[in-house]
């Protein structure tokens, strides 16, 4: 399985997210205005994803201007400071600096070194997240093989490996307790139906693809056992911010009595955070929205409102859930 992201002889390499699903491709970034440029751009993206982007960035810069004078660290430390606001939503990115930070005074190698570790660590710690995950929805609803309603991308592109929510699903499919995935298309950049749809199709997963705003009708119409997505920043009290649409898909899920199941990684959890209202939401180029292909389809001059994250308060989510097990619990249900 190819890493979403790695380092190769002084340089990050990523699978190239934007050209999904037509071309499976990696692209070599060898400094950190490229790894910035690719962040910004998403082609490379997710939470444990950017958290390992953030440390092998620090590799990057220290590795470029060394580290053996004060004038070499402010320069290192500068270019850490641009990496880590290139997504602000994002606390992985800001994570995975800050460790990397943390061992800069004892040069690059060693700051390569423990960003090496972070990404061999990471399909370990997904597939313990993921499997804690799996046995909560098979908890939740018994005797059946589940359909599972997800948004988003939180499969192996969003990490180095393996994946969260989509993680989970992966191992119902393996345990033959899966019946479908019904995955969300994720307006306005797809990534649902190019990217999420493109791993479960390469691993032989059933799915269905449909439009965000069909979610609603599906779960009313009994289509759907569970919701299970991912976070790029979890508050202390388990608020989690996550794709936008993501509020909407937990407030019909409460509705209709389903579980709504939120899987990342204590990476993931910003504790200096105590609740929602201090999650910073980044917001993107109007043109996302104003442009589809290339093709302008809103009038010139149209104003838009396109966050890339909404907040989804704990009370609406059955259980957020790490590689320690449940972090926190929300509503009840009764499915």
């Amino acid at each position: 399985m190819v890493r979403a992201i790695d380092w190769d002889s002084g340089a990050v390499v990523i699978i190239d997210q934007t050209l999904l699903p037509g071309r499976l491709s990696t692209v070599r970034l060898e400094t950190v205005d490229e790894l910035i440029g690719a962040i910004r751009r998403l082609a490379v993206r997710g939470a444990p994803a950017l958290g390992a982007a953030g440390a092998l960035g620090v590799a990057l810069a220290a590795g470029r201007h060394g580290t053996e004078t004060p004038e070499a660290l402010a320069t290192v430390r500068a270019e850490a400071g641009r990496l880590a606001r290139a997504r602000p939503t994002a606390v992985n990115l800001r994570h995975g600096v800050e460790r990397a930070l943390a061992v800069l005074e004892h040069g690059p190698e060693a700051v390569l070194a423990d960003a090496l570790a972070m990404l061999d660590t990471d399909e370990r710690i997904n597939r313990a997240a993921s499997r804690h995950a799996a046995d909560l929805l098979l908890g939740l609803c018994p005797g059946r093989r589940l359909r599972v309603l997800t948004h988003c991308n939180t499969g192996r592109l969003a990490t180095v490996a393996w994946g969260t929510a989509l993680g989970a699903i992966r191992h119902l499919h393996t345990e033959e307790r899966l019946e479908v995935v019904l995955a969300d298309e994720t307006r306005p950049l797809l990534q649902g139906s190019r990217l999420t749809a493109w791993e479960l199709a390469d691993e032989g997963i059933p799915y269905r693809v449909l439009p965000d705003s069909a979610a609603a009708s599906a779960m009313a119409r009994g289509m759907v056992d569970c919701v299970v997505v991912g976070a790029d920043r979890i508050a202390a009290n388990g608020d989690t911010a996550n794709k936008i649409g993501t509020y909407g898909l937990a407030v019909v899920a409460a509705r209709h009595d389903l579980p709504f199941v939120v899987v990342a990684t204590e990476s993931t959890v910003d504790r200096s955070v105590p609740d929602g209202a201090g999650i910073v939401v980044e917001e993107r180029d109007p043109e996302e929205i104003t442009h589809f292909a290339g093709t302008r389809v809103a009038p010139e001059g149209a104003a838009v409102f396109n966050p890339a994250f909404d907040v989804t308060p704990v009370d609406l989510v059955t259980a957020v859930v790490t590689e320690n097990g449940v972090l926190a619990e929300g509503r009840g249900q009764t499915a």
